[in-house]
């Protein structure tokens, strides 16, 4: 539990660099501006013509009391627009940082200058965060029909699968997030995702805060620059982060 509380932090953290940066921060909302009008938009939609979404998924209840068919049909749209918000959640993240590598960049390198960090084995690169982007959008698409199909159980569907979609949304988004400051050092997947798994609690912790504050309307828009901020900390708290320097080796003991 503590290190789900330190990787909330991190978010926290990620936050305060409005106070030290804030010019590099305004400009990291920029990107998320842009896709979040799109995807709130998206929502609105969705929220109009969800009635009939849930009539169409539940033709088996018309023949039923009308106190069920009712249930039924809360149940089928809650399921629908919980996991169009963890798609969402995903997607809006993915295309952010696609198409917003250069703002987002800047954020996380003015993080890692703080820290001492200003030399790195490796760049990541448009069509990296291309390739990333659209895996990450293929996961979200998957825990996404997880938390419909769960949405359906009698009674808890909606609470379970909100649940495990909170989780697995911000394991995902953990995961992305942290990627360009790992993957500047050099580290492969494989290794990378070993890290993260060292630290298990604190990147879940990390995720699942994000994944909270995207679902406040405009929130994902506001929390984009500080997540990315906030994900940089996290990547140079992870075990054999190939951290360097004597203020880096402080921060990462501190993280500790």
């Amino acid at each position: 539990m503590r290190e789900f509380v330190v990787g909330v932090g991190m978010l926290g953290r990620g936050f305060a660099q409005w106070r030290r940066h804030p010019g590099v921060m305004a400009w990291g909302l920029v990107p998320a501006a842009i896709v979040g009008v799109v995807f709130f938009a998206g929502l609105i939609t969705l929220a109009a013509f969800l009635p009939s979404v849930a009539e169409a998924l539940t033709p088996f209840a018309d023949g039923w009391a009308p106190v069920w068919v009712t249930i039924a049909r809360i149940t089928a749209g809650t399921a629908v627009f919980g996991a169009a918000l963890a798609l969402v959640a995903v997607s809006f993240t993915a295309l952010s940082l696609t198409i917003g590598d250069p703002f987002y960049e800047r954020v996380w390198r003015v993080v890692e200058a703080d820290h001492g960090d200003t030399e790195f084995d490796a760049e990541y690169g448009f069509w990296r965060a291309v390739r990333d982007g659209a895996g990450l959008i293929v996961r979200g698409v998957l825990v996404a029909l997880l938390a419909a199909v769960l949405g359906f159980i009698p009674v808890v569907g909606s609470v379970v699968g909100g649940t495990i979609g909170v989780l697995l949304t911000g394991w995902i988004l953990a995961d992305e997030l942290t990627s360009r400051a790992l993957t500047a050092r050099g580290i492969d997947r494989r290794t990378r995702r070993t890290m993260r798994r060292a630290r298990r609690g604190r990147v879940l912790g990390f995720g699942v805060a994000t994944q909270l504050c995207f679902l406040v309307p405009l929130g994902a828009i506001v929390t984009m620059p500080a997540a990315v901020a906030g994900a940089t900390l996290l990547a140079r708290s992870l075990p054999d982060a190939g951290v360097t320097g004597a203020a880096a080796h402080a921060s990462g003991q501190h993280d500790r």
